[in-house]
């Protein structure tokens, strides 16, 4: 692919695109000159249905996985609670009302949870010689 191709907007084919390219095009020209050895007088019918018919499924096929894999990742990405919370709020999900409510909840869950860490854990041996 060319430079003026990706200006064009064009998209750069990624690598699994490519292989499945290149195997669906394999195929097609096994089929088609597997015909033509077996002498089928048709064979030639393989190419126009290969080529403009399985060949733009197949890539088509790919950039929807592509895709619907990308979008599942980034969705994953965003799991944070104060994300979801402010996604909720800013469609109307919830009200204000509401939206503090939680915010609250999560800022003292938050509080909670670096207290707790902060805070040192009693030996075994120093709570036995508290109890002598």
């Amino acid at each position: 692919m060319s430079e003026s191709d990706s200006a064009d907007g064009d998209t750069e084919e990624s690598p699994l695109e490519q292989i499945a390219a290149g195997v669906t095009m394999a195929l097609i020209f096994l089929v088609a000159f597997g015909l033509l050895a077996l002498d089928v007088a048709w064979f030639w019918v393989v190419f126009p249905v290969g080529f403009a018919g399985v060949l733009p499924a197949v890539i088509g096929l790919v950039r929807y996985y592509e895709q619907s894999t990308s979008t599942a990742e980034s969705a994953d990405d965003t799991d944070d609670p104060l994300e979801t919370l402010k996604r909720q709020y800013a469609r109307g999900e919830i009200d204000e009302t509401e939206f503090e409510r939680r915010l609250d909840g999560l800022l003292d869950s938050d509080s909670a949870a670096e207290t707790a860490v902060d805070e040192p854990t009693p030996e075994p041996a120093d709570s036995e010689t508290a109890r002598e």
